[in-house]
């Protein structure tokens, strides 16, 4: 992790293979040799979510980055197809250039599409256009037993076959190797604000911001759309308004965490922490991350949080406190679903939750 607690590129294990496909072809055949000798296996894109869960011993690494590029564009359809070893920054500037973004997360650092789809990351912008999983497309992938499989429909209102869109975001590599995703874009707004407030503002002072964030020194209301738009919504909350998007600083320290938490009660859950607990907030989604590492404080908020229908797990560093906290409901049926894509189990065994 940087300085300013930006996630950067982690290199493989020192010792383990690391193999580049260059097709998925060549991956499918890999990986169907991998299930014949139960080589295990670890996906490597940008490297800087592979602290997310438990640590998953690898005898072999595979590398997205010959899996990357935009394969295609479609503006006038406001849709790409991109392999998955493409880093999200490259992918965003190429499509800011033209007008568009597929409003991914904002600080990626060296994250690739195929990583964030992984691990179910989204931008701070959905608040107002929702997560990414919802502008997924289609998902080409590899499972673990070497079958290339698709899903969805690059045509919005023509999507067919399986949910495997959704099905493989948040997976963290357990159900194949993602090759390629279908995203759906939007237009660059005509214009952004960030508005400075020194408190929360009302519900009805703001319609439809584009994120509500909260840290230690100041509530931040980021807005986009017309220029009428914006500048309407930001004389009625006054404040300290400033063109363009300023986004906060990403939580620096040894171990972060994600507490997630119905948006009602989110206010609550920040109010539990420590005074010297750096935080960001994610007001109407319900998410904090934040920096700890006394122990005992992210048991006890992890305890109230799933006493609450929520959960905190540890996105960067390492610690004590297990990852995940306690299994989902779901476990037994989540062993039958990467059961039927990951036969052998070569794929990050055990970096799920339950240790699946």
């Amino acid at each position: 992790m940087s300085p300013t607690g930006q996630a950067v590129a982690a290199a493989p294990p020192d010792g383990v293979e690391t193999v580049t496909p260059a097709s998925p072809e060549e991956l499918a055949g890999f990986l169907a040799e991998a299930t014949r000798t139960g080589t295990r296996v670890a996906i490597w894109g940008g490297g800087t979510h592979r602290d997310i869960g438990y640590h998953a011993p690898c005898d072999v690494v595979v590398s997205t980055s010959g899996l990357s590029g935009i394969e295609e564009w479609q503006p006038d359809d406001l849709t790409v197809v991109v392999g998955a070893g493409t880093p999200v920054a490259d992918l965003e500037a190429e499509l800011n250039a033209g007008g568009q973004t597929a409003l991914l997360p904002e600080q990626p650092g060296p994250a690739t599409v195929g990583g964030v789809v992984a691990t179910g990351a989204s931008a701070y912008a959905r608040l107002r256009y929702g997560p990414t999983r919802d502008r997924i497309l289609e998902v080409q992938a590899v499972t673990g037993d070497g079958r290339r499989i698709k899903g969805g429909g690059r045509v919005v209102k023509n999507v067919t076959g399986y949910d495997l869109p959704r099905l493989y975001t948040g997976s963290l590599g357990s159900l194949g190797v993602i090759t390629s995703v279908c995203l759906k874009l939007w237009p660059l707004t005509e214009a952004t604000a960030t508005v400075f407030l020194d408190r929360l503002p009302p519900q009805d002072a703001v319609y439809r911001p584009r994120a509500v964030l909260q840290t230690p020194d100041s509530v931040r209301v980021l807005l986009s759309g017309t220029r009428r738009e914006v500048d309407d919504i930001a004389r009625r909350l006054g404040g300290d308004e400033r063109e363009g998007l300023h986004l906060p600083e990403p939580v620096a320290g040894p171990t972060v965490w994600s507490a997630r938490v119905p948006p009602s009660l989110l206010a609550q859950a920040i109010g539990r922490f420590p005074p010297d607990v750096p935080y960001v907030a994610q007001h109407g989604v319900g998410e904090v991350t934040f920096a700890a590492s006394d122990e005992l404080f992210v048991v006890a908020l992890r305890r109230w949080a799933e006493e609450h229908g929520g959960a905190v797990v540890r996105v960067r560093g390492r610690s004590e406190t297990d990852p995940w906290g306690t299994p989902p409901p779901t476990l037994e049926l989540q062993r039958k679903i990467v059961a039927a894509f990951d036969p052998a189990r070569i794929l990050e065994r055990g970096r799920l939750p339950g240790g699946l």
